[in-house]
C-alpha cells in the first residue's frame, strides 16, 4: 500500500514539473523570424533598348534578262558559292546573231559606198584643180564622200547596238556571292510583260545589313544620348556598338554598327528606318532572317538595381521590405524604372547600402523585428 503511494505521489510531481515548464515555455517570447536581406550599391547601369529587325546582304543583286527570249541554259548550282563574272543563264541567241549579220552586212555596204565616192572625189578633185569640172561638181562630190563617211559611222553604231544585244543572251554574276534558287527553268520565256521574270538574286554576305525601326522619341533619346558620350569617349560609336539576339536567343558573336539613318521619319507611322552593319565571316546569318538589335541607349549614373521578387506591386503602386536600425522592418514605397534582365532599376526610394528583404516577404510586417540574413547577389 505504501508502495502504491509513493508511486502516485511521483506521477503526480512529474506532471507538475511538466505544466510549469509548458507555461514558462508559453511565457517566453518566440525568436525574431530569419529573413534574408541584400545590401543595395550605387554603380553605373548601362541602359539597353531592343529591335526588331530584318537581315538583308551587303549587295542583294537581282538578275534580270535584258533581252527577251527562250531560256537555254542554267550554268550554275542553286544555293552555290559562285565568283564575280561566272556564266549563269543562257538565252537563245538566233534572232540577235541574225541581226548581227545584218548589221554587218549594212557596214559593207557602207565601206563599198565610201571606196566608190571617195574614188569620185579623188578623180573629180585634180579636175577641178585645172577647171576641168565646174566647182559645184566638186563640192557634190565631197559631199557624197563626207556622207558615205557618216553612213559608215552609222552603220558600225549599229552594228555595236546588235552586237551589245547579242552579248545580253549569255548573263553572268556581276558580284561574288552566294546565289539562290532559280526562278525560271529551260524553256521558259523571259524578259517581257507579261512575265518580267527576277530569275535569281546573287548576295553578298561577307557582311550582312539589319534594317530595322525605331520611334521619334527613341531616336531623340538615343541621339542625346551619342552626342553626351562623343564628349567624354573619343570613339563612342564603336564603344555602343550594337548586338544581335537571334531567333533561338542567342546573341551573335560579333557586334555591328549604325551605317544608315535614314532622312526622314514616315509621318504615316512615326518610325525612322536605321541600317547597321554586322561582320558575317562565318556566313551564319543569310538574307531574310529575323533577329533583334539590341542597343545601348542611356547610362545611369550611381543607379540602384534590386530582383524583382524584392518588390511587392499592389495597385500600381510598388514597395520594398527594408531592414533598419535594429533590424526592424519598414516598408518602402519605391518608383521602378525598366528591368534589366531578372532586377528593376530603382529611381526613388532606396539609397545606396540599405538592406532589403530578399527571402521572406511573406512574414515580413511593417515594424517587425527580424534575424536578417546576408545574400550575394551578382548584378550584371
Amino acid at each position: 500500500m505504501k508502495g502504491s503511494m509513493i508511486k502516485v505521489v511521483c506521477v503526480l510531481c512529474l506532471f507538475l514539473f511538466a505544466c510549469d515548464k509548458i507555461a514558462e515555455e508559453k511565457k517566453a517570447p518566440p525568436p525574431p523570424p530569419k529573413v534574408t536581406v541584400i545590401e543595395t550599391q550605387a554603380e553605373e547601369i548601362p541602359l539597353y533598348q531592343e529591335f526588331v529587325g530584318q537581315v538583308y546582304g551587303f549587295k542583294d543583286i537581282a538578275i534580270r534578262a535584258r533581252v527577251e527570249g527562250f531560256l537555254e541554259g542554267i550554268h550554275f548550282k542553286e544555293g552555290s558559292t559562285i565568283k564575280k563574272g561566272k556564266p549563269l543563264y543562257t538565252l537563245e541567241s538566233q534572232p540577235f546573231e541574225a541581226e548581227v549579220a545584218a548589221k554587218m552586212s549594212k557596214v559593207a555596204e557602207a565601206k563599198t559606198a565610201l571606196a566608190y565616192t571617195e574614188s569620185d572625189l579623188s578623180r573629180i578633185r585634180p579636175l577641178a584643180e585645172e577647171n576641168a569640172v565646174s566647182k559645184s561638181d566638186l563640192d557634190a562630190a565631197v559631199a557624197r564622200y563626207e556622207a558615205s563617211i557618216a553612213s559608215v559611222e552609222a552603220a558600225e553604231a549599229n552594228l555595236r547596238a546588235a552586237n551589245i544585244q547579242l552579248s545580253y543572251t549569255k548573263i553572268y554574276s556581276p558580284i561574288n556571292g552566294i546565289i539562290g534558287k532559280t526562278q525560271a527553268k529551260v524553256g521558259d520565256f523571259v524578259g517581257k510583260d507579261p512575265n518580267p521574270v527576277i530569275l535569281n538574286t546573287v548576295s553578298n554576305i561577307d557582311t550582312v545589313l539589319v534594317e530595322f525601326f525605331i520611334t521619334e522619341t527613341q531616336y531623340l533619346e538615343w541621339n542625346r544620348f551619342m552626342k553626351e558620350r562623343e564628349k567624354t569617349e573619343t570613339d563612342a560609336r564603336k564603344k555602343a556598338g550594337l548586338d544581335l539576339i537571334l531567333a533561338d536567343g542567342s546573341m551573335y558573336e560579333h557586334k555591328g554598327k549604325v551605317g544608315f539613318i535614314d532622312r526622314q521619319v514616315d509621318p504615316t507611322t512615326g518610325a525612322l528606318l536605321i541600317q547597321a552593319s554586322f561582320p558575317n565571316p562565318d556566313r551564319l546569318l543569310r538574307p531574310g532572317l529575323f533577329a533583334k538589335v539590341k542597343a545601348k541607349v542611356d547610362v545611369v549614373e550611381d543607379g540602384i538595381m534590386i530582383p524583382q521578387r524584392c518588390v511587392t506591386e499592389i495597385q500600381g503602386l510598388y514597395s520594398v521590405f527594408v531592414v533598419g536600425d535594429g533590424n526592424k522592418i519598414d516598408r518602402r514605397e519605391i518608383t521602378v524604372g525598366p528591368t534589366i534582365d531578372s532586377s528593376w532599376l530603382i529611381i526613388k526610394g532606396l539609397k545606396p547600402g540599405e538592406k532589403v528583404v530578399y527571402e521572406g516577404l511573406q512574414s515580413a510586417r511593417d515594424g517587425m523585428v527580424v534575424n536578417p540574413k546576408a545574400h550575394k547577389i551578382d548584378q550584371q
